[in-house]
């Protein structure tokens, strides 16, 4: 089930195809599981975020701990890294030597980031599952192109296949399913084309649910999301192109558990803090609650640190931003169930890691670090006594 939202940055593009297979063969596999013991979709997410989040522990641990520790070298490797380079500004091999001793001591900087972008991939197909089947409706996307009928001709027809999704048709059964236009995206005005749901074994979408119960639930509807003029759709999937231009043909298979509750929400596939004027507060309350632990988190990765002025700021500014775009960007109730389970797990394991032993040169850096800051603050308080009440600040 490919990620649907904002492309990743070009810096680092993860394959739909890799999201996909780890959410087909991992993630939905573990999802049954759990709802097979409980059958609750709400329990389900909660299981497999810390199933997930517990695989993924050495990685995040690995990335908590060098924050920490860069965090407290960072003003002595800045010292020491501009006095290598005054020192050897003639050698460049020589200042490459010293450097890389430095690196040896303290750590690189980079080092947290390999184990983060090595649990990318399973994160983002988590986030990519909960927004899909069936949590979710799943929208097939047709961006289409009518040509005059006199250009139509000389355009070789070349087939289209979306992207494939699973989708729930029970509690229990799920397929892939892919949305296919044999002749391609490209139509001729008054040229007509249907879409095909259909599974990666060649099945019909429709023989599949014409199997189960309740089958006609998973019919889906069919919509013009842009150029109304240009193209129609009819509701079972057929496009007529009726004007030249483009245009974008929407289907859309309802989610399983998309309308299903969990505690105080109303629908894990309800999404927005606001439906037509009104406001939907269980979205409101996940939100908040995001906030809340992505706060607390950052409160407790700064345990036992020297006060960093510039890192506070950023640790009460951060939460505020994220959390007020979240009431507007449009995610499921249940990808926002997960994203607060896993900010509670971080800021257990931050909690956790915070609290382990120091190696002994970042301890002595440390204790120096606090021992400067308990004098600067005896001194501060010591002037502040000192002044009497009619002084101007800055006399003594």
């Amino acid at each position: 089930m490919p990620l649907r939202g904002p492309p990743a940055p070009t810096l680092f593009r993860i394959s739909p195809a890799v999201i996909g297979y780890i959410s087909d063969n991992l993630l939905l596999p573990i999802l049954d599981f759990f709802y097979g013991l409980v059958p609750s979709y709400g329990l389900a997410i909660i299981a497999l975020t810390v199933v997930i989040r517990l695989a993924l522990f050495p990685l995040s641990a690995g990335s908590i701990r060098s924050a920490r520790r860069m965090r407290i070298a960072q003003p002595v490797m800045q010292k020491r890294q501009a006095e290598i380079k005054a020192r050897y500004a003639n050698n460049p091999q020589k200042q490459q030597e010293e450097l890389g001793k430095l690196m040896q001591e303290f750590g690189s900087p980079l080092a947290g980031c390999l184990p983060l972008l090595v649990q990318m991939p399973i994160l983002f197909a988590l986030f990519a599952t909960l927004r899909g089947s069936p949590f979710a409706d799943v929208p097939y996307t047709l961006n289409l192109k009518v040509l005059p009928a006199e250009q139509i001709a000389a355009v070789e027809p070349k087939p289209f296949n979306s992207a494939s999704h699973s989708i729930f048709v029970t509690e229990t059964q799920h397929v892939p399913v892919i949305a296919s236009l044999d002749q391609g995206t490209k139509l001729g005005v008054g040229d007509s084309a249907k879409v095909n749901l259909h599974t990666k074994d060649g099945d019909s979408f429709a023989s599949v649910i014409g199997g189960v119960e309740n089958g006609d639930a998973f019919k889906p509807s069919w919509s013009v999301t842009k150029g109304e003029g240009v193209v129609a759709v009819a509701d079972d999937g057929t496009i007529t192109a009726l004007a030249p231009g483009d245009a974008t043909v929407e289907g859309k298979i309802p989610g399983l558990a998309a309308r299903s509750g969990f505690l105080f929400i109303k629908a894990l596939g309800q999404v927005g803090f606001l439906t037509d004027g009104q406001v939907n507060w269980d979205v409101a309350i996940l939100v908040a609650a995001f906030g809340g632990t992505l706060f607390l988190s950052q409160i407790l990765s700064g345990m036992g640190m020297p006060p960093n002025p510039q890192q506070s700021t950023a640790n009460k500014i951060t939460p505020v931003m994220i959390t007020g775009m979240f009431l507007f960007f449009p995610l499921p109730s249940g990808v926002l169930l997960y994203m607060v389970v896993a900010n509670i797990f971080q800021a257990a394991q931050t909690f956790l890691l915070t609290r382990e032993a120091l190696p002994d040169n970042l301890q002595q850096i440390l204790d120096q670090q606090l021992a400067q800051q308990t004098v600067t603050a005896t001194a501060t308080a010591g002037g502040s006594a000192d002044r009497l009440p009619f002084e101007p600040k800055g006399k003594k």
